[in-house]
């Protein structure tokens, strides 16, 4: 559905050690450098087979020049493949400026198998990280 996401920075280098970070907990490589490919543009994607990255996320500075801001009831949910995926992506977000939104766990509400995380960048986005299925642990009794 989705070819990729970008979100807005108001300070490009603290945003690409923040997501160099949790996105890295996820398996996800930084693809561009600032200046590289296009001024103000970072991107962080996964490895296909041909060796190619196939970039997901972008950061930029707004475009209108104005400042950027968190879109109020949007959020960016990040595959996990493990549950401790979800926990290392919640901990690198802490690291790294991030705020919590909700501890990692299973949100029984969505599914029983829903295991997610839920933080804001440092400049107020607001992302999960969600593994579906009982991949790393059993689910808890009770």
């Amino acid at each position: 559905m989705f070819t990729y996401i970008t979100l807005g920075t108001d300070d490009l280098a603290r945003a690409a050690r923040f997501y160099d970070a949790v996105l890295g907990a996820l398996g996800q490589v930084r693809a561009e450098t600032p200046g590289t490919e296009e001024p103000g543009w970072i991107g962080w994607g996964k490895y296909e087979d041909d060796g190619r990255v196939q970039l997901a996320l972008w950061l930029c500075t707004p475009f209108d020049g104005g400042p950027a801001g968190a879109g109020n009831g949007s959020m960016v949910a990040f595959a996990a493949t493990s549950w401790q995926q979800v926990r290392d992506f919640h901990a690198a977000a802490l690291a790294h400026g991030g705020r919590s939104e909700g501890e990692p766990g299973l949100r029984l509400h969505y599914n029983p198998d829903f295991y997610a995380a839920y933080v804001r960048d440092p400049d107020g986005n607001k992302l999960a990280a969600v593994c579906r299925g009982f991949t790393s642990e059993p689910p808890a009794e009770g």
